[in-house]
């Protein structure tokens, strides 16, 4: 347990140096990782761990993939950032490859995913105002209950969790909440001829990984094109495989109108996200009405497209899917009365501790880390486990031996 934990000298150090001079606005655990292959990584002190957090599913395929590094290594040689001041020989190569894998008309490069979710507001909002005829300024646009895509003021604008938002408000204005997973709600909201846009995640994963019932997305596509109303699909955690699915929206056949992507579009090696939309939404917003410095940079075009064609070439989403599977089989034969529920779609999973103490799954995922698993819980008795694509069975054994293991030493937490 956390008391009883002792970090070495080594992780000490860093440990110091962290709280010392770095703001204090994370809480991980006490681990310091030096090195990462495939889907380990190992600590300061050459301490070798299962990865079941994936970088919150940024590194979906695997620690310091070759293909990926070469690609980056070989660019960063060359040509790094013109900005978009000037072209340069990769942009539209790469612009050309994504729209084709997703097919849609055009692209928008940016490098976070919160940048992402900003940009596909500020279309939503264009697009409301020049194609629906909303008034100005009066645009709205509508997000679920327990969303979450950032930190920014727009991202905790939009947020139902107050240690988002307490104590730095005042907020964006025209966005509206209605609960997630209820079609009813969604379109009592749509009566509003002022909306622009619904943006909601196929699966919430910060939430604890909330799987909405069938056909909710279809449902969702439906009320959008009833209603004149975009739907932006957040599939920034969710998308590249990481479902089983190419993007979680393909287990319902639904393209959205604004499509979100980033995270393990760089397969873990540097910021890129990227917003795809079709001509009449994206050419609304004109020359020197958005941008970003590092927004398609040549380096991020030449590892997002490397870190793609792994995704295809290694069919991630098939082993995404067969090993999701075997896992929550797994998890199930464990029948431990510290986990509630069992729930996931390909490699995005969680489980819900059941305990007295409201501190129960931090402690376990101390001993899980104590055992040779990392993982991290989210929204207090969840544990999200999302290790990398490649993944083998011997693997998942492994993971799920290393947390049975662990599970005995809820018995000592009061």
């Amino acid at each position: 347990m956390l008391s009883t934990i002792q970090a070495s000298a080594a992780t000490q150090y860093f440990l110091d140096l962290e709280h010392e001079f770095g703001a204090h606005n994370y809480h991980p655990l006490p681990v310091v990782l030096k090195k990462g292959q495939g889907v380990y990584l190992w600590d300061v002190d050459d301490k070798k761990y299962l990865d079941f957090l994936s970088g919150y599913s940024a590194v979906n395929q695997g620690h310091c993939h070759p293909s990926i590094i070469q690609a980056l290594v070989e660019q960063a040689s060359s040509l790094t950032l013109t900005s978009r001041a000037f072209h340069n020989n990769l942009l539209g190569i790469y612009e050309s490859y994504i729209t084709e894998y997703f097919g849609y008309d055009k692209v928008l490069p940016m490098n976070t995913g919160v940048e992402a979710g900003e940009t596909a507001i500020k279309l939503a909002r264009r697009w409301g105002y020049t194609v629906k005829n909303i008034p100005e300024n009066m645009a709205r646009i509508i997000f679920a209950e327990g969303n979450f895509w950032g930190r920014t003021m727009a991202a905790i604008s939009s947020s139902t969790d107050p240690s988002s938002y307490r104590q730095f408000g005042p907020f964006m204005p025209g966005f509206d909440v209605v609960p997630y997973n209820d079609l009813e709600a969604l379109e009592l909201a749509f009566q509003n001829s002022h909306v622009a846009a619904f943006m909601v995640e196929p699966i919430q994963g910060e939430a604890g990984v909330v799987i909405p019932d069938d056909g909710y997305l279809s449902g969702v596509r439906a009320l959008c094109d009833q209603y004149n109303v975009l739907m932006i699909a957040d599939e920034i955690q969710t998308g590249l495989a990481r479902t089983g699915k190419m993007l979680a929206c393909d287990h319902e056949n639904v393209r959205p109108d604004i499509l979100l992507l980033g995270k393990a579009l760089s397969g873990g090696t540097l910021p890129i996200s990227a917003v795809l939309a079709d001509d009449v939404v994206m050419l609304t917003i004109k020359a020197g009405e958005h941008g970003s410095t590092y927004g398609g940079n040549p380096l991020a075009c030449k590892v997002a497209m490397a870190s793609l064609k792994v995704i295809k070439d290694e069919q991630l989403a098939e082993n995404a899917a067969n090993m999701g599977e075997l896992l929550r089989n797994e998890l199930l034969q464990l029948e431990s009365p510290y986990i509630s529920s069992i729930r996931g779609r390909g490699l995005l999973n969680a489980i819900v501790i059941s305990h007295p103490n409201p501190e129960a799954a931090w402690h376990l995922c101390l001993e899980l880390m104590q055992n040779g698993l990392l993982a991290k819980p989210t929204h207090g008795d969840k544990i999200r486990f999302a290790p990398p694509l490649n993944i083998t069975k011997n693997q998942i054994s492994d993971a799920v031996e290393i947390i049975r293991k662990s599970l005995p030493a809820l018995d000592h937490i009061k």
